[in-house]
This record gives structure tokens, sequence and C-alpha cells, in this order.
């Protein structure tokens, strides 16, 4: 009974610590969609690391690498032919940038050790029970 009344006490533990994990930030409604498109590009960076797919308002969508961005505008080069493009900040509908995977690893991380806690205490309390 004491092993039972542990092992619900560290599943208990681990229920917060993965919500947090998990939790994104509010976004701020106040700021226009400018303002949220020069957030996310400074956010990815410039570089050939500056991996994006942008989605224009016409419906254009551009994928490469941010070479270099302004106060109205940024410029993306194409990684294979690296043809350069320009695209003003008010003409985004969308970016799609190569930070989405680091959420899931951590997510998947944590949900990985919460699985060895659970089980290590398993294992114990088997030890315990066999004496």
């Amino acid at each position: 009974m004491k092993t039972l009344s542990w092992l619900i006490a560290v599943l208990l533990l681990l229920g917060p610590a993965l919500q947090t994990v998990t939790a994104q930030p509010q976004k701020d409604t106040q700021k226009t969609n400018i303002e949220k498109t020069k957030i996310q590009i400074a956010k990815l960076g410039i570089g050939e690391k500056a991996r994006a797919t942008v989605t224009t308002k016409a419906g254009t969508k551009t994928k490469g690498y941010i070479y270099s961005a302004g106060d109205d505008d940024f410029v993306m080069r194409d990684r294979k032919t690296n043809a350069a493009t320009s695209i003003r900040y008010e003409d985004v509908a969308k970016v799609d940038g190569n930070r989405g995977h680091s959420v899931m690893r951590n997510v998947l991380i944590a949900v990985g050790i919460g699985a060895a806690v659970t089980l290590s205490a398993v294992y114990l309390a088997i030890l315990r029970n066999e004496r």
C-alpha cells in the first residue's frame, strides 16, 4: 500500500511538469500582422540555417533561407538556385520556419523521462514486495 501511494505521488508530480513543457505562450492580440511577421523573421535569424517557407497574401509560396531583413521587407534566397526574392512584410500571410521541431523534441524528452521514472518506480516496488 505504501508503494502504491508513492507511485501515485510520483505520477501526480509529473503531470504539471509535462504541462509546462507543452504550454504555448499566449499571442498578444494588439500586435499587427506586420509586427508579428517581423518577429517571426527575426526569430528565424539570417543565413543558410534560417530556412523558411513564406506564403504571401496572393497565394505564392517561397521556400529557401532568409538572406537579409530590413524595416519594410526581407530577402529570401532559394537553396538550390540561389535566386533572391524580396518580400514586403505587409504581403506575408504565413511564415513556416524550421523551429517547429524543437517543441516536439522537448515533449518527447519529457515523456521519455516520465516513462523512465515510472518504470523505475514500478521496478523498485516489485523488488520491495519480493523481500
